[in-house]
């Protein structure tokens, strides 16, 4: 009876900063590092105390921080009480629980109240893992004496337990500083919950979602209330509503997105603690959700690459403080910054859909000077070109990296502007370094930017090459590609899966 689903996570390509604000738009890329969520029964049987008492258990697990909380769910409010934990609380997934249990008493029909509720008194049995690539373990490698290289990132097992750190005045183990990489672990995990509760509860079905999605369905209902319910679950458990394009591309995948508007969650935000949870669920999923996605992904033989340069990891929310701060200190030197920027994501988005355009109707001639580009430095790709087809790809993989480096210079600028390092020196170099390799058609900084990632796409097979000069430039190359679908059914437990052997065998501390 087990369900599993998973989520994954993303790259913001385009759009830091801007996308918090209708109707700008941003490029989320969904990638292949993914958090699972798996439901089953608690007990075999129905506890016949639950249902004198009115609530249930829930049991939720996080083996790779080695915590397990105990939960009293009352099924009157479907508010959850800790009983016991060993570690610190999950507000994320404590709000995807209530919000999906909600959710199921508001959409099902009465004929099926019966079996939710016998669904219930059987309790939630919740266990939530994350991909390595979610986290960091660069100093763990190093520890070791290991090459910075993504075969010394294979290595780890899966679901690595992620070490926590020690309160050094008192001995106290307190919550831990737990280094990430940005690819929204909270908005994956919130995700995968949400969809496994749903799914296990009986309000969507996700079973058929690949072969629809294969078959070209536009038909996304189950969908979009998954969507509603994460996004709700994961604006209120962060105390503020963020863009949501994390949320998004953890359902729907790699997308152009412009966000909606804060209005929608408004009941959900303000409810009293003497609000129903049904009747603000009901609300926010009969509220005007006037988000934006258009399908995108990248075009063919181009490859998502993400390196840690290991300079310590960068606050997403003070620096967007600083940039509204600036905003409001130079409202016009602000939105002529902001036009700019737009128009450099707009003319990047629209090179690379060219291309995939150019690619579906020419792949011949598109497979061979990609092929040609991917071992030469920007400044010969167009003397590779033969003909007027390829010369007309080589202009449009031009366009698309002079693109790059307006939006680079315009976030330089409103970096320096809100005096935040949005693109620090140190990662202005090798950012230069980087797009200046044989292959790279851009490189830059993802979301936010600040010190805790960079990003390349590179062409045919030239990524190998890229990840060795990182790995001799201190830059620990990830294992994380571009996979343009979002949230899954699982067929079973990922760490069922067979594993192979690595090269090296790391014990992590």
């Amino acid at each position: 009876m087990a369900v599993v689903a998973s989520a994954p996570g993303k790259v913001l390509m385009t759009g830091g900063y801007l996308v918090l604000e209708r109707p700008n738009a941003g490029i989320v890329l969904s990638t292949n590092a993914r958090f699972y969520a798996i439901v089953k029964p608690l007990y075999d049987e129905i506890k016949p105390e639950s249902w004198a008492w009115g609530w249930t258990d829930v049991k939720l697990t996080s083996p790779q921080m080695a915590r397990e909380t105990m939960y009293k769910l009352s099924l009157k409010q479907l508010k959850l009480q800790p009983v016991s934990s060993s570690g610190s609380r999950n507000p994320f997934v404590e709000h995807a629980v209530q919000y999906a249990v909600a959710a199921a008493h508001e959409r099902l029909d009465k004929d099926k109240k019966d079996r939710l509720q016998t669904l219930l008194l059987q309790g939630l049995d919740i266990t939530i893992l994350g991909c390595n690539e979610f986290y960091s373990y660069r100093n763990q490698i190093e520890a070791h004496g290991l090459p910075l290289t993504p075969e010394s990132l294979a290595s780890l097992p899966p679901f690595a337990s992620i070490t926590f750190n020690a309160e050094e005045s008192t001995g106290e183990t307190r919550k831990p500083e737990v280094a990430k990489t940005g690819l929204g672990s909270s908005a994956a995990m919130t995700t995968a919950v949400v969809a496994a509760l749903l799914h296990y509860l009986g309000v969507v079905n996700l079973s058929s979602l690949d072969e629809d999605q294969l078959q070209g369905k536009k038909d996304v209902a189950d969908l979009d209330v998954v969507h509603v319910i994460a996004q709700t679950a994961h604006c209120i458990a962060q105390g503020k509503v963020g863009s949501g394009f994390d949320v998004s591309s953890a359902v729907y995948g790699s997308q152009r997105y412009i966000r909606f508007s804060p209005e929608v969650l408004s009941s959900a935000q303000f409810a009293g603690m003497a609000t129903p949870l049904t009747e603000v669920i009901d609300d926010v999923l009969k509220a005007k959700w006037d988000h934006e996605r258009t399908k995108f992904s990248l075009p063919p033989l181009m490859t998502l690459l993400l390196g840690e340069p290991g300079c310590g990891g960068s606050s997403t929310p003070s620096m967007v403080g600083a940039v509204k701060k600036w905003q409001r200190s130079d409202p016009q030197g602000s939105l002529e910054t902001w036009r700019r920027l737009s128009e450099g994501n707009s003319a990047l988005e629209a090179h690379l859909n060219t291309l995939s355009k150019l690619a579906e109707r020419y792949y011949n001639a598109y497979e061979c000077i990609i092929n040609a580009c991917s071992l030469l430095p920007a400044g010969k790709w167009l003397e590779r070109a033969n003909e007027p087809t390829q010369t007309e790809i080589v202009k449009e993989l031009l366009g698309a990296r002079d693109a790059m480096l307006r939006i680079r210079y315009q976030m330089r600028k409103m970096g320096e502007a809100a005096g935040i390092p949005i693109e620090p020196e140190s990662q202005s170099q090798l950012l230069d370094a980087t797009v200046n390799m044989e292959g790279v058609l851009l490189a830059g900084i993802p979301g936010a930017g600040g010190f805790d990632a960079v990003f390349a796409v590179t062409l045919g097979a030239s990524c190998e090459n890229v990840t060795q000069a990182w790995s001799s430039l201190n830059v620990l190359a990830m294992l994380v590609r571009e996979d343009p679908h979002g949230v899954s059914l699982e067929n079973n437990d990922p760490r069922a899966k067979e594993i192979t052997t690595a090269v090296f065998s790391i014990q992590l501390e």
